[in-house]
């Protein structure tokens, strides 16, 4: 059966893009979102990339490599699962080596417009112009079929370039991170592994004055999770139970972060639980993932942070 195909994207016309490296993210990837991953990009980019998060077959890795894209994995552990925030950290890392003032971001399943990463880069040179200092731009996020669209916050009090809005804080994927930023930001934290990692660098960045600037004008769709659980007026990803507990650990261990602000922690504090019911009521009310949920928290609490221990 042919793969669905993706949903539009929207964005404008290409340019300048001899400043700006790709980097893509893999776990697992299927032979269909191999195949089309060189036509996400455009031509006239600085560099290409991919860190692989699990083994690939030599014939997925000589299709990305024919497609001008280099294949990185962990030298000690070829294959590894080093979670999103390292493979991020590698990315960042190839990218400035091959001298690129920019990273456009995606993962394996973007149905991202080739000509998205032009139409960021001019919205990021436009606040450059107005004398801020971005650290990522992103699209605004679109709902893929059956899946709850992130929906970023404003940033009250942030200074704007035309249409583009500052928010608190915006997803990797079909991004564009300021390289010069995110030096001075620090790398994504490896201990987080793989949820909320963007939310804290964000929040890191605008403590350190790098906006994040979402633009209207562009579109990705977003896939989190397997579908939507909705009930009480919340609506959240289904995902695998390692992955709520992840990120239930990490929201929990945020709390403890100066830079996140206080509005924030107490508006988690009241969602968390609701979503963690929630969770677990759409689980059949299994006693073994109250459990793990339960351990989660704590585990935030005393910062036992990094690789999730039922991790696949």
């Amino acid at each position: 059966m042919p793969s669905p195909s993706p949903e539009p994207a929207t964005a404008a016309p290409a340019g300048g893009l001899g400043r700006v490296a790709a980097g893509i993210t893999l776990f697992r990837p299927t032979p269909a979102q191999i195949a089309v991953l060189p036509e996400r990009l455009p031509g006239g980019l600085g560099g290409r990339f991919a860190f692989a998060n699990s083994p690939l077959v030599p014939a997925e890795a000589q299709a990305l490599r024919r497609a001008g894209i280099t294949v990185l994995t962990d030298s000690a552990r070829p294959g590894a699962n080093l979670g999103i925030a390292e493979a991020l950290n590698r990315l960042v890392a190839a990218a400035r080596s091959s001298g690129a003032e920019c990273l456009y971001l995606l993962d394996q399943d973007a149905a991202a417009d080739p000509a998205l990463p032009a139409a960021l880069l001019a919205g990021r040179d436009r606040l450059r112009a107005r004398g801020l200092a971005p650290a990522v731009v992103g699209p605004a996020p679109a709902a893929a079929q059956g899946h709850k669209a992130p929906a970023p916050r404003p940033r009250p009090g942030a200074g704007t370039a035309g249409d583009l809005r500052p928010v608190q804080f915006l997803a990797t994927s079909g991004s564009l991170v300021d390289l010069d930023a995110a030096r001075r930001t620090g790398p994504f934290r490896s201990d987080f592994f793989i949820d909320g990692v963007e939310l804290e660098w964000c929040f890191r960045a605008w403590s350190l004055g790098h906006g994040s600037y979402l633009d209207p004008a562009v579109s990705l769709p977003h896939r989190v999770g397997g579908g939507t659980i909705r009930a009480l007026g919340i609506a959240m990803p289904r995902q695998p139970l390692f992955r709520m507990a992840t990120y239930l650990r990490n929201s929990v261990y945020a709390w403890r972060l100066p830079h996140l602000p206080l509005a924030w922690k107490l508006r988690q504090g009241l969602y968390l639980p609701a979503q963690a019911l929630l969770y677990w009521a759409d689980s059949g009310c299994r006693p073994a993932v109250l459990l793990r949920l339960t351990g989660a928290a704590r585990d935030g609490l005393l910062g036992r942070l990094g690789p999730p221990r039922d991790l696949p």
